[in-house]
């Protein structure tokens, strides 16, 4: 595995348990830290994701259920919530990531963390999310303002 898919990998199991069971993440990511061994730029991309779904989860969370409307978000799978989150998150918010490459990632870990239908999710929902790209990054822009006011 990449040296970036391992951390986008560590990531989604990180707000995997904080999703569900509602641990801390910083608590989550220390006990992750202390058992693997990484350089500091992998660790810092790994809470960069984390902190950075964390803020905005509200925010992507809403951008989900706009381009899944057949799926209410309580009823997508932690798994696959989550690697949406990242998946936007690392599009609409970090933005050094190339968007194909946010996407590929994001598919190619539901393959080895999702069910049989989770890929073909993800890629559907990730290619609604691309066509309103625009849009969505007035979006950011406009709550960025907004946070720094």
């Amino acid at each position: 595995m990449k040296t970036r898919t391992k951390a986008r990998s560590i990531a989604l199991q990180v707000l995997y348990e904080v999703d569900l069971c509602g641990h801390q993440p910083g608590v989550v990511l220390a006990e992750h830290f202390s058992r693997l061994t990484m350089d500091d730029g992998l660790k810092d991309f790994i809470s960069q994701i984390v902190s950075g779904v964390v803020e905005y989860q509200q925010t992507l969370d809403e951008f989900i259920a706009d381009f899944a409307p057949d799926w209410p978000l309580d009823q997508v799978a932690v798994i696959d919530r989550n690697l949406l989150r990242i998946a936007l998150w690392e599009i609409a918010v970090y933005e050094q990531t190339p968007v194909k490459v946010a996407i590929n990632e994001a598919v190619e870990l539901a393959k080895v963390y999702g069910s049989d239908g989770t890929a073909r999710f993800i890629n559907g929902v990730l290619g609604g999310f691309i066509d309103n790209l625009d849009e969505i990054k007035v979006s950011m822009e406009i709550l960025r303002d907004q946070e720094d006011e």
